[in-house]
């Protein structure tokens, strides 16, 4: 059933967009709150339809906005606001127009990543400091400039509004907005179990000034170059941590190392905390190259049932995790840096704005599809441009055959 995570005081809605949702904004931020007793979440969109997520399973929300006007949703305390495909479209309209219905009744706003493109939209940013993804800082600053934006801060707050800085500072931001609201103790509590490198509340918030770099070239590449990519099955069940999800497709969402397709044994997965996830039927799955399993620390910990599936179809099943069991983010980019290369591993981690001088990124097999393709694509290039050349020579071989 549709539900929020508990019955507790303190109300949290984490929004979803009508043009396309990033993920891990929604996820992990949701687990952050879900996991503390003294916060109630649920999920909230415009329409009560499955809301789309760029690169993961779509999300059945559990209120419309017209639910919480009407009293049948609890009134939330803290609204989570998540990069959306279209944040100045008409699409979001009705998402702007109820965030500040609810600023203006006092609630709490998280911007996550670029959400805070949502909020400079709707102008509840206007003479405010703020931050988001280091990509579109620079543009936000042109055509924002109303807002003083902030660069190389994990998340900034200003009065009821906090923003954050890319995809998984959205986790340390919620830690901040629970220490608000529930207290140290409790934000400190929650903070062990979600095991955000480096993060304390006492931690500095500053973090390094990203930009593109010649490091970036081998995720560039594979955004370019989408041909042949493996198209791998992400196996879901009931049960699975919200944030072991939202590492396994952002991770390859980012780096464009490959297709994954979200696959269990019924049309649905409930998580951890309650989130109602919808998946493709094992029937109904395409071929995949390999299966995946988010939240198991060891292959011997995957379901019998996804093993037998992947064998029916004949191919592994792998725990998703770093090689001492390590889940989570930092599982994921140990498994990507793993089974990929240590570069894209890195500029993966970079996109998604997650610390790794803590983890040992093993260096990983030779990841030969890119470089094989652009080879190919060179010899082709070559070919192309000596095609004419070719037919000429090969029409007067021709013509001086005819002729003798």
């Amino acid at each position: 059933m549709n539900q929020p995570s508990s019955s507790g005081p303190i109300v949290v809605a984490v929004a979803l967009g009508s043009s396309g949702t990033v993920g891990s904004d929604v996820l992990a931020p949701y687990e952050v709150f879900a996991s503390s007793p003294e916060f109630s979440v649920y999920t909230i969109a415009a329409e009560p339809g499955p809301a789309l997520i760029d690169g993961g399973p779509a999300i059945v929300p559990t209120y419309t906005f017209n639910d919480v006007r009407s009293g049948r949703a609890r009134q939330p305390d803290v609204v989570v606001v998540p990069a959306v495909g279209a944040p100045e479209g008409p699409e979001e309209t009705a998402m702007r127009e109820w965030i500040l219905e609810e600023s203006g009744r006092g609630a709490q706003i998280l911007g996550v990543c670029n959400g805070s493109n949502v909020l400079a939209a709707s102008g509840i940013l206007d003479g405010h400091t703020a931050t988001g993804h280091w990509s579109r800082l620079s543009s936000l600053k042109k055509s924002r400039p109303q807002v003083q934006w902030a660069e190389g801060l994990r998340y900034v707050q200003d009065g009821t509004i906090t923003t954050t800085a890319g995809v998984t500072s959205g986790i340390p931001g919620a830690l901040k907005v629970m220490a608000d609201l529930a207290g140290a103790d409790e934000a400190e509590r929650v903070g062990r179990l979600v095991n955000y490198a480096g993060w304390s509340l006492t931690a500095s918030t500053s973090i390094p000034v990203q930009s593109f770099a010649a490091s970036d070239i081998p995720v560039g590449l594979n955004a370019l170059v989408p041909w042949f990519r493996p198209t791998i099955a992400v196996g879901l069940y009931d049960g699975v941590g919200e944030s072991d999800v939202a590492s396994a497709f952002e991770v390859y969402n980012m780096s464009f190392a490959a297709r994954t397709v979200p696959v269990a044994a019924t049309e649905t997965v409930t998580t951890r905390h309650g989130m109602v996830l919808l998946t493709v039927p094992e029937t109904r799955a395409p071929q995949v190259d390999e299966v995946i399993v988010p939240g198991a620390a060891r292959d011997q910990d995957i379901n019998p049932h996804l093993k037998e599936w992947a064998a029916s179809r004949n191919v592994s099943a792998g725990a998703f995790a770093g090689a001492d069991g390590a889940l989570g983010f930092d599982g994921a980019l140990e498994y990507l840096a793993q089974h990929t290369d240590h570069a894209t591993a890195l500029s993966a981690a970079k996109m998604i704005d997650y610390p790794t001088a803590h983890l040992t990124l093993p260096a990983g097999g030779t990841y030969v599809r890119v470089p094989t393709l652009i080879v190919l694509g060179l010899l082709l290039a070559v070919l192309a441009g000596a095609l004419p050349a070719l037919i000429r020579t090969a029409l007067r071989g021709r013509a001086e055959g005819q002729m003798k």
